[in-house]
């Protein structure tokens, strides 16, 4: 029977994350992973897939559109499925593999198969049982179910993210069930290839919780690309033959009921903590209504030397708070104090444009009764912007009224995953508008329309 200081069930990213630094933390640490590869859902079949397709995709529209305007003449490209799906597979093989080289650089024992906690201090993996002071639960989540409707996945004609990711062929037409970020990437990339693709969704607007004036605006720019919208419309079923599918909804404001064919049927609904196996229910371990385990401010459950941290808890399911959720775990483990500021987690859609925010919505704060000022500046300001046709989309800051302090920022525009970040680091030193407003920006970068948004809570931006 081996003996670890921390056993982690999980590989993905809170997982690993969190082994690498028990490890670097002087732990002895082993992490328990049932698929053939490490890095979870988002390495395998999420995150990094994805945005490989997304990548080629937005290379092909450019081709497609914008090509011959820059002088670079010639037959626009033709798709090779196949070949995309290859590309897609090294990406996903070069990040796994690098995962398995850091397990072995921090000395940290990959113990394959799916892991169970017969008791507390014990991880039993196939027909072995490991003792552990410490485990951390790192399952990760799964794909949710269409709510209130028969739906039946068979991940070939209907399909999560998972099948979406490896279709044998790319789809007439695709109807997307859930106008959410899974549902509107991987849309993007299926309209940029030519499928139809209609985005049916339960709410009036898409991406639930996100900034109203970015939602509206996001709504009008992937309609320009030729994304079709249902909205308001609650999907009753979907019958799936081994060739077409026919999905039937109703719209919410009449109880109308309409259908729609399709090739390939995507259920992008949200995902939902995966614990099953784990025992957690013989282990008398608190979980909530939606199935999250329950954890206090350190990630302990109610399990003495028993944590959990990720989609298996309460919060946005992101990779990087699951990340953050790791190393804060392995940093309380030591004996140190482990820390995630809540308030300055980033959420990034990675269409084109990149739609990014960071901090509280103007919706929020009105509900909150707080005296704000907004600052925006649109990227057709933005020389480097213009340059480059992504001229769509704007910075718009929320900041204090009486303390110029920044509570929020939402940025639709080219590299908003990446911008987003200037305004996460000035959150968690207390920064205020103008303490970006007076940091000088290099000169063309799209990062000046940040800088612009800074100034227009102040006396004004200077290209607007």
């Amino acid at each position: 029977m081996a003996q670890y200081d921390v056993i982690v069930i999980g590989a993905g990213p809170g997982g690993y994350v969190a082994a690498i630094r028990c490890a670097q933390l002087g732990l002895k640490t082993a992490c328990v992973e049932g698929r053939e590869t490490l890095g979870g859902t988002c390495l395998n079949v999420g995150c990094i897939p994805s945005k490989a397709l997304l990548h080629a995709s937005h290379q092909l529209h450019e081709a497609e559109h914008n090509f011959a305007t820059m002088g670079l003449k010639g037959k626009s490209p033709s798709v090779d499925w196949k070949q995309m799906l290859t590309y897609k597979s090294d990406v996903i093989k070069g990040n796994t593999t690098g995962i398995e080289f850091l397990f072995k650089k921090n000395k940290i024992d990959w113990l394959k198969g799916w892991g169970s906690i017969p008791e507390a201090g014990k991880v039993k993996v196939g027909d072995e049982v490991h003792e552990a002071k410490n485990i951390i639960i790192a399952s990760g989540s799964e794909a949710s179910p269409v709510p209130g409707a028969d739906v039946t996945v068979d991940e070939k004609i209907v399909v999560t993210s998972t099948g979406a990711l490896e279709l044998p062929k790319i789809p007439k037409k695709m109807v997307v069930i859930g106008a959410g970020v899974i549902g509107l990437e991987l849309g993007s990339v299926y309209k940029r290839l030519g499928s139809e693709v209609t985005v049916i969704e339960f709410l009036d607007n898409i991406t639930p919780g996100m900034d109203g004036e970015i939602q509206k605006n996001f709504l009008k720019m992937l309609k320009k690309q030729g994304l079709e919208f249902v909205l308001g419309a609650a999907v009753q079923k979907v019958d799936a033959s081994k060739t077409k599918a026919k999905v039937t909804y109703k719209l919410r404001k009449d109880d109308s009921e309409h259908t729609l064919d399709a090739d390939v049927v995507l259920c992008a609904t949200g995902r939902r903590p995966f614990t099953d196996g784990l025992g957690l229910e013989a282990l008398g371990v608190e979980m909530s209504p939606r199935g999250q385990i329950k954890t206090n401010a350190k990630w302990q459950t109610n399990v003495p030397g028993i944590y959990a941290i990720g989609d298996a808890i309460d919060g946005p399911m992101l990779a990087h708070k699951a990340e953050d959720e790791g190393m804060a775990a392995a940093e309380v483990i030591a004996g140190k104090h482990g820390h995630v500021n809540y308030d300055v987690i980033p959420g990034v859609i990675y269409t084109a444009p990149e739609v990014a925010t960071v901090g509280k919505t103007e919706e929020q704060l009105k509900e909150e009764g707080v005296a704000y000022k907004v600052g925006k500046f649109p990227f057709m300001g933005n020389a480097r912007a213009k340059a480059v046709f992504q001229g769509e989309g704007f910075v718009k800051m929320l900041v204090d009224k009486a303390t110029d302090r920044i509570l929020g920022c939402h940025i639709i525009g080219p590299g908003a995953g990446d911008l987003i970040h200037e305004i996460c680091v000035g959150m968690e030193f207390g920064a205020s508008a103008e303490d970006i407003a007076l940091t000088c920006h290099a000169h063309p970068t799209f990062s000046e329309a940040v800088r612009e948004a800074a100034l227009a809570c102040g006396d004004g931006a200077i290209h607007a």
